[in-house]
């Protein structure tokens, strides 16, 4: 039996994410990533009021609109600031960044890497379909090698990036691979990552039924294994980029690298001594603004 001075806890599940209903393609990978997403935060028992999605542009950009939590849906490639700015303002916020290959690693490499070399924490999900379906079927920057698309009618000549070892080289503390036909497997995968303190990243290998014919659900089935089914190890730098270089015939699925290490807002002065930027803030208002603050948003 409860007393007046204990406070009420409320237990959160799938109707308190649920917002739009999706407008991807029936059968986009980004369906599983989503399912897995709302499976993650409602068995970590998050808040959606104190959680925030932030997107660039793309398909797979949508997200926020589809998870009900705080979102913002932010310029090309922008998503990685944006949200560096939201964790190191309100560092008691849960901040997960959601986004496409073509988002995040071409315009928006540099706010990936950085984000990641400063250990920032927060969790990027990359629904890697290795072409930007969006703009009706580009090479992206992890499509294959002789690819033929719009904008490569004789087949593409660019070399294909590896987002697992581009993330490992930039300092991320936690690093993972996952197929959005491995449901259950990433929505395991993501409750380690949000629980972790640093930077994490996941690459999601999101089979795009519209535009890419190669890279589908079969196409992947035949080539990935699960990491936790072998004696892998994933403390282990060097040998997380010999798994990130495993790629054609088999393809590793899991947490390929994680370290504990200091977070950006745990060894910034300012932070450390002032505390929380917007709590700080919050605090100095009149009971006035509170108020008007209160009234228009409820």
């Amino acid at each position: 039996m409860s007393t007046d001075n204990e406070p009420i806890k409320l237990e959160f599940n799938k109707k308190d994410w649920a917002d739009q209903r999706p407008t991807w393609c029936p059968g986009c990978g980004d369906f599983g990533v989503l399912t897995a997403t709302k499976d993650a935060v409602v068995e970590l028992q998050l808040d959606p009021e104190q959680t925030v999605v932030v997107s660039g542009i793309g398909c797979s950009s949508n997200f926020p609109h589809f998870i009900g939590s705080y979102g913002i849906h932010t310029l090309h490639g922008r998503a990685n600031p944006v949200a560096q700015g939201i964790k190191l303002a309100n560092p008691d916020l849960n901040v997960i960044v959601a986004g496409g290959d073509g988002d995040g690693l071409a315009i928006g490499i540099g706010g990936f890497v950085h984000a990641a070399r400063r250990n920032v924490d927060l969790t990027y999900i990359v629904m890697d379909n290795q072409v930007y379906g969006l703009t009706v079927n580009q090479v992206s920057p992890t499509s294959g090698l002789d690819r033929k698309t719009t904008s490569t009618p004789f087949g593409n000549i660019e070399q294909p990036l590896n987002p697992i070892s581009m993330a490992l080289a930039a300092g991320a503390t936690f690093v993972a691979r996952t197929f959005s036909g491995e449901k259950e497997q990433f929505a395991d995968i993501l409750r380690q990552a949000i629980e972790h303190k640093g930077f994490a990243f996941i690459d999601d290998l999101s089979p795009c039924v519209t535009f890419n014919k190669i890279n589908t659900y079969d196409y992947w089935r035949e080539r990935v294994y699960k990491l936790e089914e072998t004696d892998y190890q994933s403390n282990d730098l060097a040998k997380a980029m010999e798994k990130a270089l495993e790629w054609d015939d088999k393809v590793p699925l899991g947490i390929i690298y994680k370290e504990d290490r200091p977070t950006y807002d745990q060894m910034d002065y300012a932070l450390q001594e002032v505390g929380n930027p917007v709590k700080r803030g919050a605090q100095k208002l009149s009971d006035d603004v509170k108020n008007k603050i209160l009234a228009d948003h409820y």
